[in-house]
């Protein structure tokens, strides 16, 4: 288990809710939100953000490269680092408007066709590629397969921020949000149980 004593930050999953749903939360000072898709994102949180600085936006979805430059501008964090070509339109977007985003790599934990991210063995290579390009990668994400024992894998993810010199990980959703803390995660994306089930 690991000794990170930090309480890690609870990101409300707010995907898919209208704003309306989302207020009570934002009237009572939570102040982390996570989208998966910046169209959605675009349509529910600029004005909100205008009047509260303190609110930070997390991108939590797949980013499609021709989305960054909305991104960049509106998500305080992206959370789905998972390619060179995305690296580096990032940086070339960033260096444009003088931006600095928080950036965790999403790493694909369980080495699974479906899912996005960078496989562990090229994790080093693709972080020191991240730093030539002077991203700001705070930590690595991974969601872990559905079907196995997520705490091996929380595990591994601890280690390999560790080897990395990171601070930060984002892992943990509803269904083991628990492991995760015990595991070091400072961002758990926390959906169904904060907003209720989704249509």
């Amino acid at each position: 288990m690991s000794n990170d004593n930090q309480i890690p930050n609870i990101i409300a999953v707010s995907k898919t809710f209208k704003i309306n749903h989302i207020n009570h939360l934002i009237e009572f000072g939570h102040l982390h939100y996570g989208e998966n898709k910046v169209q959605e994102a675009l349509e529910k949180w600029p004005e909100i953000k205008e009047n509260n600085d303190q609110i930070k936006l997390h991108l939590i979805g797949k980013l499609q490269s021709n989305k960054v430059k909305f991104a960049v501008k509106l998500f305080d964090y992206i959370h789905s680092l998972d390619s060179e070509k995305l690296a580096k339109k990032i940086s070339d977007i960033q260096n444009q408007n003088n931006i600095s985003t928080k950036i965790f790599i999403q790493v694909n934990i369980g080495d699974e066709s479906q899912k996005s991210g960078i496989n562990k063995k090229n994790l080093n290579s693709f972080f020191n590629y991240c730093k030539e390009l002077n991203l700001n990668i705070i930590g690595l994400m991974c969601i872990p397969p559905v079907d196995k024992d997520s705490k091996f894998y929380f595990k591994e993810m601890n280690e390999l921020k560790n080897q990395l010199k990171l601070e930060d990980l984002s892992m943990g959703m509803s269904a083991d949000y628990v492991e995760a803390t015990n595991f070091g995660s400072t961002y758990l994306r926390i959906g169904s149980n904060i907003f209720g089930r989704r249509n």
